[in-house]
């Protein structure tokens, strides 16, 4: 009798609006480079410090709102970057 592959581990990360426990794939992710760039990651898979948003728009609008993300990068988050995500709210 074969053994069973065991199942594949579910890793959460925590949102930096509203802080809830997500999969990955239910959150957006902008990264801090090592060169000091931040942009947004729609991979979520880019080497570098990330801060992770819920796709819902309350939690994005709170986001910029609050400009959580510089907090959780330790840096300044670009206008353009805010902008995008605004843009992801009106395109729904």
């Amino acid at each position: 009798m074969k053994a069973e592959k065991p199942e594949a581990r579910v890793f959460h990360r925590q949102c930096c609006a509203c802080g809830a426990r997500r999969q990955k794939a239910e959150l957006l992710r902008i990264v801090r480079f090592n060169d000091g760039s931040v942009r947004l990651d729609p991979s979520g898979k880019q080497d570098g410090r990330g801060a992770w948003i819920c796709r819902e728009p309350e939690c994005i609008r709170k986001a910029v709102k609050k400009h959580s993300p510089a907090r959780v990068l330790k840096t300044e988050v670009p206008a353009e970057v805010y902008a995008q995500l605004e843009d992801m709210i009106e395109a729904g």
